[in-house]
């Protein structure tokens, strides 16, 4: 059974507090504090908490299936394995992955993200923080998406871009960018970016704050899934009708 304490005072009749720190139970003497008492002892409680307690550590993939007692799982980590840290070298810390461009004929939207990874530049592996060539052709767009697990900031290296973001009151942010500008996609929240030039291309560097932020385009999120997601649903939803649907998923590749 948890210790409780009961606390007479003008105003409180009982408070109970579960369970104290026992250097705090030998500072203070519950039963006789008054009311400014209690109130600096809950102040100075919170904060010594918060000294004491610390939130887990954002995740880097989607899910973590947990292991039932007694199984011999793989070896699966929030990240990867690290080397010994005698053998570090600068080599491990430096990437020309982001140098060249992509290329943005690879789909009809005409765009190219190119990311570090921990197999470009294995010196990430646990800092949280991604770095992103984004390409983007004339009247290139790279579509409505979100990252899940990262904010991130766009600086246009080349290029005009139309760039923005839409928040959860369904607020659109947008600014045309030039070259240097910076821009900044909060978490989680839908953005784009678009060449507003027809025929030169533009392109951008990124950083995110996740080494792993995921990306998760609008569309294809809504019309590509497998299994679909029921027609009747995506009808109601977008107050279309079923060979709109039909439509938008053969565009899309769904």
């Amino acid at each position: 059974m948890l210790p409780s304490y009961s606390i007479s005072t003008s105003r409180f009749r009982y408070i109970y507090i579960f369970p104290l720190n026992p250097l705090l139970n030998r500072l203070i003497n519950l039963p006789t504090m008054s009311t400014y008492s209690l109130f600096f002892f809950c102040y100075s409680f919170l904060i010594f908490m918060s000294l004491r307690v610390k939130s887990d550590p954002d995740p880097l993939q989607d899910y973590c299936i947990a292991q039932p007692k007694g199984s011999q799982p793989p070896f699966f980590v929030n990240g990867a394995p690290c080397i010994n840290p005698a053998d570090a070298s600068p080599s491990h810390f430096t990437t020309t992955a982001l140098s060249k461009p992509g290329n943005t004929a690879s789909n009809p939207l005409g765009f190219n993200v190119t990311l570090t990874t921990i197999q470009n530049l294995p010196g990430m592996n646990t800092l949280g923080l991604t770095m992103a060539r984004v390409d983007i052709a004339g009247n290139g767009l790279v579509p409505p998406h979100t990252h899940p697990r990262a904010s991130e900031v766009t600086i246009l290296i080349k290029g005009s871009l139309l760039v923005g973001f839409v928040d959860t009151s369904n607020r659109l942010f947008t600014q045309q960018l030039r070259e240097g500008d910076a821009f900044v996609f909060p978490k989680g929240l839908i953005h784009f970016l678009y060449n507003l030039d027809s025929k030169a291309p533009a392109f951008s560097i990124s950083g995110l704050t996740s080494q792993n932020p995921g990306a998760q385009l609008a569309s294809a999120a809504t019309f590509t899934t497998k299994p679909n997601i029921p027609d009747d649903i995506l009808k109601k939803a977008f107050q279309i009708n079923g060979q709109d649907v039909s439509r938008i998923r053969r565009n899309l590749g769904g």
